[in-house]
């Protein structure tokens, strides 16, 4: 239904594109090659510029760039890189052609007065987008051991929560607002369907080339419910044949493994292959409080190890297709196969521990993928991406024990589990489709035009309770946000004008008792609906070339994801009666650049940020604080600041820190069914942190032995200060997560260009650290990493 409601615009632009230009094949031209030195190695960050145009790109890894444009005639290809001769290359180009640059720089012995970059590097251009935007590049981080979710975790205004170890729970937040107000895509395909075998936390950072942040303010082409900002997750991308594999090794038995491989032919095939896993016991120490099982006796704080807690996931991501073809740019038909095993040593806190309970799941997720600029006419620009996910999630707690910290336990002769009496099989029948069109009018103007259709369908059967119809009742919800933007971009300012049609249908059931007799129960089936338009602005001047302003507003709506209504079958509780959440987003940001003297760079950033939303929805503790439930709050506020400053000396020295405060306040003055004011009106959002910040430097000690061998140190400092677990005004016992410190440091060796072995501590002071109250995190760990590029 929601496809054939919203359909027709996307039928009636591109009519109107017909008849706005005669059919014809694409006027551009490429620009291709690889930058080497003399001999013969390849060149990492050159700058590559075609002189008197705006188009420039830095090299890849393996020296390779790539220029597209509308641009012919005479030009001059320059190459600089800092250190090296400047080259200059003649070209006589002409309109829809393919030229390929193969250019050797030698190194200049002279001490250079000054190197002026005039192209930018992509994480560069995306940063000066109208958006408030952050870019991590994930280049620099590929010989560490980190996953997406950490690497995350440095970018100001993040903060990652985790309930545990290696695969446990995340939680990620932005701006105050969490979880799934949050969106998460891989190049620009939203994750919702991925399931719990390819979550943020077990994914390598290898897997990405940049991670965009959008806070507060979404891209029109990132068409999703996002209420607070996306995660944008750009996977590695190479012009020509790739391979290289990682394996690491560290504490509490924890092994991570990965490989990328990239197969292009001459006649356009390309093959990709991206597999990864992680396996860890997690039986890092906690301190708790333990009571005999049998006679009663308590022994306070007492150190032990986690015994339940093994985790390990395998993941393959293969697509084949073909690139640089008449009738498409990329033409990729893949899939996504994965496992996970979970052990659950506890429930929401730590006081409940278990020792059998367990999940699995898999993911087998068909996907195509396709791009073609210039489609039928002339700028106009299409892509499109579908995938399904027809994987299984178990749910397996059938051992009738209860267990201590000791692991000792006591088991009880009848049926049971240690939570609920349960085998449940289910698959969520995930799938989700994107269409985007982009069409530029003029080298000022271009439209954009998205839709993102979203389909859950839970069918799930508990072998231990095959008369149960709870299992069998449905659990469907469908979602399809359009939305209609328009670009305006020229040398000193850019602005981004859209709007977004939010729509969503969920069907489920609900008891009832039809006699009134006790224990008589039956279902009524329920469907609900929503539909509401959303619209944003984004704007930014940059007053001189070293100094950016931005300034953005977004009406956003958020639909309850399939987990909150339903549950996740673990410690999340479901509730049917959540409401969208809705809030006013607003920003204000600066960016200044500083260069003082040869070889020194200083980049300020600081923006401040106002979000008022309506029904947000957070988590709670249920009635017996085993389980989480997502909640609606009426209003809630989130004022607040974040800042960075980074300084960078001749690609040998990198340092900064950042530091984010936020103030999330509840304004709902009157509770349901109450008209007295509330007492926690006005009180800060419980359980959510509110003044945190990181601080790093590096540097690497080039032409250690040879030119090849280079040592990098690495340090990384976490902060975040304590809060509040529930609200402030309820008694005066206030329970709190403390203030957390942590230090990571890391050394790396690369002994060629193609081989880094990688050393890292983490938690170097061995501090007791909490996400969650009373789930503890890892101690002090170790871990070697090693990685090799074969070609």
């Amino acid at each position: 239904m929601f496809l054939k409601k919203y359909v027709p615009p996307l039928f009636i632009l591109v009519c109107f594109l017909f008849s706005s230009k005669a059919t014809g094949q694409s006027l551009k031209t490429k620009i291709s090659g690889l930058i080497t030195e003399v001999d013969g190695s390849s060149v990492f960050g050159a700058t590559v510029l075609l002189q008197s145009t705006n188009t420039g790109a830095i090299t890849e890894a393996d020296g390779s760039f790539e220029l597209i444009g509308e641009f012919y005639g005479e030009h001059v290809l320059q190459v600089s890189y800092l250190g090296y001769t400047t080259v200059l290359h003649k070209l006589s180009l002409k309109k829809g052609s393919s030229y390929t640059v193969n250019i050797s720089i030698e190194e200049n012995n002279v001490d250079l007065e000054e190197v002026i970059v005039t192209g930018k590097s992509v994480v560069q251009q995306v940063k000066e987008r109208a958006y408030n935007v952050s870019v991590v590049d994930a280049k620099k981080l590929h010989n560490t051991s980190l996953d997406l979710g950490h690497a995350l975790d440095r970018v100001s205004g993040v903060r990652v929560r985790e309930s545990g170890g290696v695969g446990s729970q995340m939680s990620f937040s932005l701006n105050g607002f969490k979880g799934n107000q949050i969106r998460f895509f891989i190049d620009g395909v939203p994750m919702d369907n991925f399931g719990s075998s390819f979550q943020i936390n077990n994914i390598p950072i290898s897997l990405a080339e940049r991670i965009e942040v959008y806070k507060g303010v979404v891209p029109i082409g990132l068409g999703s419910d996002a209420l607070g900002g996306a995660i944008n997750i750009i996977t590695n991308t190479y012009k020509k044949n790739h391979l290289e594999a990682s394996y690491s090794y560290g504490s509490f038995n924890t092994h991570r493994s990965s490989i990328n491989a990239i197969y292009v032919g001459k006649s356009g095939f390309t093959a990709q292959i991206n597999a990864f896993q992680n396996y860890s016991d997690n039986n890092y120490k906690v301190n708790v409080d333990v009571a005999d099982l049998t006679t009663g006796e308590y022994f306070p704080d007492q150190t032990v190890k986690r015994f339940h807690d093994t985790y390990h996931n395998e993941s393959v991501l293969f697509n084949m297709g073909v690139v640089n073809k008449s009738f498409a740019d990329q033409l990729l038909f893949g899939i996504t196969l994965g496992q996970n095993y979970r052990e659950i040593q506890t429930g929401a806190r730590i006081v409940s521990v278990f020792g059998t309970w367990h999940r699995k799941g898999t993911i087998i997720m068909p996907s195509v993928k396709y791009k073609k600029d210039d489609l039928f006419i002339n700028g106009l620009d299409f892509r499109f991406n579908a995938n399904l996910n027809l994987g299984q999630e178990k749910n397996i707690d059938t051992i009738n024990r209860r267990y201590n910290w000791f692991g000792d336990y006591k088991e009880y002769d009848t049926p049971g589990g240690e939570r609920s009496y349960s085998r449940y099989n289910y698959k969520n029948n995930a799938g989700v489709s994107t269409a985007n069109l982009s069409y530029k009018i003029s080298e000022h103007h271009n439209v954009v035009l998205s839709n993102t259709f979203n389909t859950f369908d839970r069918v799930g059967h508990n072998e231990l309770d095959h008369d149960n119809e709870t299992y069998e009742q449905p659990k469907k919800t469908q979602k399809n946000i359009i939305g209609l933007g328009y670009d305006y971009k020229n040398k000193n300012w850019n602005a981004s004008l859209f709007l977004k049609q939010y729509g969503q249908k969920n069907k489920f059931a609900q008891p009832y008792n039809p006699t009134g007799n006790y224990g008589d129960v039956a279902y009524r089936n329920q469907t609900n609906k929503f539909k509401s338009t959303g619209y944003g602005l984004a704007v930014t001047h940059f007053m001189n070339e070293n100094l950016q302003l931005k300034i953005s507003y977004e009406k956003s709506y958020r639909l309850p994801g399939s987990d909150e209504l339903f549950g996740d079958v673990i410690n999340l509780r479901g509730n049917l009666d959540l409401k969208p959440e809705s809030s006013d987003n607003y920003n204000l940001g600066t960016s200044f650049w500083w260069y003082p003297k040869k070889n020194h760079q200083f980049n300020f950033n600081a923006s401040g940020f106002f979000r008022k939303a309506i029904d947000f929805i957070r988590p709670r503790l249920d009635a017996n604080q085993t389980m989480q439930i997502m909640d609606n709050l009426g209003s809630v506020t989130s004022l607040g600041i974040e800042g960075e400053i980074r300084y960078q000396f001749n690609n040998r020295l990198s340092m900064g820190t950042n530091m984010t405060y936020q103030n999330l306040r509840n304004n709902t003055k009157y509770e349901d069914g109450q008209t007295t004011v509330s007492v926690v009106y006005k009180d800060r959002i419980p359980n959510m942190p509110y003044l945190y910040g990181n601080a790093d430097v590096s540097y690497t000690f080039p032409n250690l032995w040879n030119r090849e061998h280079q040592l990098s140190i690495g340090y990384n400092a976490l902060y975040v200060h304590a809060f509040y677990l529930y609200w402030p005004s309820l008694g005066s016992s206030k329970l709190d997560v403390p203030e957390q410190i942590s230090h990571d440091i890391n050394l790396t060796y690369s002994f060629t260009k193609n081989l880094q072995v990688t050393l890292e501590c983490r938690n170097m002071l061995n501090k007791t650290l909490y996400d969650n109250f009373s789930l503890q995190k890892p101690g002090r760990s170790f871990t070697g990493k090693i990685k090799y590029t074969f070609f």
